[in-house]
This record gives C-alpha cells, structure tokens and sequence, in this order.
C-alpha cells in the first residue's frame, strides 16, 4: 500500500461538477493500493499518516503531528503503474476494485479521512503547504 502524502493548506475533490469532499489545513493523501494488501496494512498505513509529524512546532521546525487537521484521501490507483518499459504505464501490480475499494474505505475510517469517490473521475485542487509531500508504504 502507498500513500503519496501532501501538507495542504487546503484541498478538495470535486466529481461531476459535486464538491464530494474538503478539508482546510491538514493532509492530502493519494492512495494506491496493491494486489498484496490487505486490512492490517490498511490500518498501519493509516496510524503512520495520522502519526506524521510534518506541521510546524511553536518553533518552526518540522515537529507537530496532525492533531485537530484535516485529511482528505483519494484512491489513486496509477501509483501502481510500472514505467521502466516502454511509454504506456502497465497497472497490474494495482488491486483490482472488488479488493481494493473496501481497503480504501477501511483505511478512510481509521485515519478518520473526508474521501472522494472510489473508481470516480475525480477533480482534484490543493494548495500545497511547504511544499511537504512524502511518500509512505507498508
């Protein structure tokens, strides 16, 4: 499981011209789930992103968990695409939806997450905070 993980300022997921999904400061994250997944990787994927500390301390320094923020997840299969041949991205390695959606749903609730549309042609807008983006997997 991956999870591409963004500080915002702000950010929102729009399908079919429907705002489904925002969320003022606080986290982003794309999630990419893999044929290899399953609830127990869902759920620590989920502790580790709440558990990020990536917002600044009294400080300024990089020190300060999620705390009262904001997420917004959106399922993201394409992290799974393979590009080292050729000029089409191969998705095999991605979980097909009957696996992954309730991964996605299971991993939302427990980084108690505002989500988009699972499998929907999302639109989505961020202002990106920093820009602090990490990339996790389990």
């Amino acid at each position: 499981m991956r999870a591409l993980v963004q500080r915002v300022s702000r950010a929102s997921v729009t399908v079919d011209d429907r705002l489904v999904g925002a969320i003022g400061p606080g986290l982003l994250v794309l999630l990419g789930i893999s044929r290899e997944d399953d609830a127990a990787a869902a759920d620590r994927l989920a502790d580790r992103v709440r558990a990020l500390r990536v917002f600044d301390d009294a400080e300024g320094r990089m020190n300060e968990a999620l705390g009262e923020r904001e997420i917004l997840c959106v399922s993201q299969f394409t992290l799974y695409g393979e590009t080292r041949r050729g000029n089409r991205p191969s998705f095999a390695a991605a979980a097909p939806a009957a696996q992954a959606e309730p991964l996605y749903v299971r991993f939302c609730a427990r980084a108690r997450a505002q989500r988009g549309v699972f499998g929907a042609r999302m639109a989505v807008e961020l202002l990106n905070d920093g820009p602090v983006t990490l990339l996790l997997e389990v």
